[in-house]
């Protein structure tokens, strides 16, 4: 079995913490590296922490290498402060981290955009998540996986109240959400976390999509 490296960014959010566990406890990855804002209470032997400024990822990541780069970073509107600031962290940052990732021993690059995502919405938020896809998909990167879930079920550090009622009844509705709307169901961050390391594994060339229907079937053992 030959051992990977990988690179985190987001591992503080909901998927990026369980992803980095999820990463840590496979025995295929010799290496697990976190970009932080700030240290995380993690202390494993093939971890490391780079405390950077993402807004200077180009040069502070200088010298960090890996071979499967797995992208986790989001934010909210309300958390953002605005249309600006959101756009920085959810197209900015990504963006930056995938540029990063073009160089010499990079293999895959896995990111978590949107259900919905689209350049063409008339919605900000689906709208700055389409367009980061067709910015990707403009960098030529050997293996791009483009992850878009519905509502993402899971602790947060932070308190969503909109996610937090619509988790509460969504239960309710995933009876009616079938066939072609199965990918409208909520889904938990440890199954998307889950999926994200099985497409890893895989190591498919070219760009792949997956919608929260494959990525659940994905997850499964």
């Amino acid at each position: 079995m030959r051992e990977k490296t990988a690179l985190v960014a987001g591992a503080s959010g909901l998927v990026g913490h369980h992803l980095t566990k999820r990463l840590l406890e496979d025995p295929r990855y010799r290496q697990v590296t976190l970009l932080v804002r700030r240290r995380l209470p993690l202390e494993e032997a093939k971890l490391e922490q780079r405390v950077i400024d993402f807004d200077r990822l180009d040069r502070e990541a200088e010298g960090v290498h890996a071979e499967d780069v797995f992208c986790c970073l989001g934010t909210t509107m309300k958390k953002a402060g605005g249309k600006e600031a959101f756009r920085r962290v959810d197209y900015g940052y990504p963006l930056s981290l995938a540029r990063h990732a073009r160089q010499p021993g990079t293999r895959q690059f896995l990111v978590i955009t949107a259900l919905g995502a689209d350049p063409g919405s008339g919605i900000f938020y689906n709208r700055v998540k389409g367009e980061l896809e067709e910015a990707l998909k403009e960098l030529d990167l050997p293996s791009l996986h483009l992850f878009r879930p519905s509502l993402l079920l899971g602790n947060r550090e932070e308190f969503r109240f909109g996610e937090s009622v619509a988790a509460r009844m969504m239960p309710a509705l995933s009876f009616a959400l079938r066939g072609r709307l199965k990918k409208y169901r909520a889904i938990p961050g440890k199954t998307v976390a889950r999926a994200m390391v099985e497409a890893a594994r895989r190591e498919e060339p070219g760009t792949h999509v997956y919608e929260s229907d494959r990525i659940a079937d994905m997850a499964k053992p």
